[in-house]
């Protein structure tokens, strides 16, 4: 029998947790090397952040070998708002290297969900897929969920029995997503809304919840959809906050002003995105600034 498990015991020798690459070297650094298996990652953002681009972009990094940060695996898609980004998807795909010739965008499987009560009943089934393909060269080892919010906020109202209702759902959905995610060693991502924060306290009815007292994005103060009950359900919170920036344009004009004087200054908008740890066991109070282009998302170091 092993020794007894203390603090000194885990500071000596820490547990490790297999990790998935995000696709830049930038943000894994952020994140502690990628998206942990084996739990719940949480994606908080408003529209328009880069929620999505996110989730697409790790379903395509998942299929990476171990030796690149990957999981040499498939993965399963459920969107619940919009039609799937598949043109998005193939667009990323050709950044994507992988090691043999076989097209990514075909590991990749995409299921819509438009109520709660579909996603529990299509449970069982995605469990019996993922054991099915536990044999295959590329084995189902994440699953995103874009977005949870979606499911919720519009099939229930703010009474206290719907409230009730809501958050014994939220802890039976995350309860059978854990114990996949922990007897399949899955990296499970699911992504969640922000609505505005009214009060002038910090946090949730008062009650901070992680590293920040208050979100901001677009400069207005924001918090999670689905409340602190959703709050307790995954394991980890990550944000991604997004605002305008105006930086003035110097005229590079020498002939074109008059009398062969440069043209005036201008002033140009910008965004500026960012990636914050909110609450995570295994990170600290971190975040990096990233960009969305072409070929995908990644960090910008300032």
């Amino acid at each position: 029998m092993g020794a007894p498990m203390t603090p000194q015991n885990l500071l000596d020798n820490p547990l490790t947790t297999e990790k998935c690459t995000v696709g830049c070297p930038i943000i894994d650094r952020c994140l502690g090397g990628g998206i942990p298996c084996n739990s719940i990652t949480e994606l908080v953002a408003e529209s328009g952040s880069g929620k999505t681009q996110f989730c697409l972009q790790l379903t395509l990094s998942a299929q990476l070998p171990g030796s690149h940060g990957g999981l040499s695996a498939s993965s399963l898609y459920l969107h619940t708002e919009f039609p799937f980004p598949m043109r998005r998807l193939h667009q990323l795909s050709h950044t994507f290297r992988p090691s043999n010739n076989h097209n990514p965008c075909d590991y990749i499987f995409v299921q819509s969900v438009h109520s709660v009560d579909q996603l529990l009943d299509i449970m069982p089934k995605i469990e019996s897929f993922i054991k099915n393909s536990s044999n295959s060269r590329l084995p189902i080892r994440l699953i995103v969920i874009d977005s949870i919010a979606a499911l919720f906020r519009s099939d229930f109202d703010n009474t206290m029995d719907d409230l009730k209702k809501r958050s014994f759902l939220f802890f039976k959905i995350s309860g059978m997503l854990k114990a996949m995610a922990v007897g399949f060693g899955l990296a499970v991502l699911v992504t969640n809304q922000v609505v505005d924060l009214m009060e002038p306290n910090e946090g949730v009815n008062g009650l901070r919840v992680g590293n920040l007292g208050c979100l901001y994005s677009s400069g207005r103060p924001i918090c999670p959809a689905l409340g602190i009950a959703w709050a307790n359900c995954v394991n980890s919170r990550l944000f991604l906050s997004r605002n305008e920036d105006f930086v003035i344009q110097k005229n590079q004009m020498v002939n074109g002003g008059v009398g062969g004087s440069g043209g005036e200054d201008f002033v140009c908008r910008r965004t500026r995105r960012s990636l914050h740890v909110v609450f995570a066991p295994h990170l600290a109070d971190t975040s990096c600034e990233f960009e969305i282009t072409r070929e995908g998302v990644f960090g910008v170091e300032r």
